[in-house]
């Protein structure tokens, strides 16, 4: 039977793909940040079709938002048009071999949803079980970030203050270089 949650998601997935083909295909670097930013908008939908809303308001912010200002205001410095490729072999090569490693990886994950997968039988039951009486936060997504997970998250949060300070001062030394000249 064909229901409307499958209905979404191959909606989604066929606008994914496309949106992806779009920014491969088209010269323009401006297009290709909007489709960038669309690509980004769409993942957040299907993050919160799978029910995870929290992802989807990350991926909404970092991805549709933050980096689309940041490849704008690089777009600003460098040019809205891309130069061609010296040997434009290499980079179809590059993508080949990572599409190929990409789904070979994904052959061994286990089925989406299955309750017998390793991981919901061990970890995912011991946060469920245990959390709220170790950490004293009812939220188990919370509780987990910020606890079990809480070296990994803090790790995360100073790679992508380190990334937008270093562009933000990339930016700013161009500024700066035109000034003196």
């Amino acid at each position: 039977m064909f229901e409307p949650y499958t209905a979404i998601n191959i909606a989604v997935l066929t606008f994914l793909v496309l949106t992806s083909i779009s920014v491969a295909l088209v010269k323009n670097l401006l297009t290709a940040t909007i489709m960038l930013s669309i690509y980004s908008l769409m993942m957040a939908v299907m993050y919160l079709v799978l029910g995870a809303p929290d992802v989807a308001i990350t991926e909404a912010a970092i991805g549709a938002g933050i980096s689309t200002l940041l490849f704008l205001a690089v777009l600003l410095l460098t040019g809205a048009e891309e130069k061609p490729s010296t040997h434009p072999i290499i980079p179809l090569v590059v993508i080949v071999i990572t599409a190929a490693a990409l789904v070979y990886a994904t052959a061994g994950m286990p089925v989406f949803g299955d309750a017998a997968a390793i991981t919901n039988k061990h970890v995912a039951s011991y946060y469920l079980e245990n959390s709220s009486e170790q950490i004293g936060i009812p939220n188990v997504v919370t509780s987990v970030l910020a606890s079990y997970r809480g070296y990994d998250t803090m790790g995360e949060t100073f790679v992508v203050f380190t990334a937008g300070i270093s562009i933000l001062l990339l930016i700013g030394g161009k500024k700066q270089a035109n000034l003196n000249k």
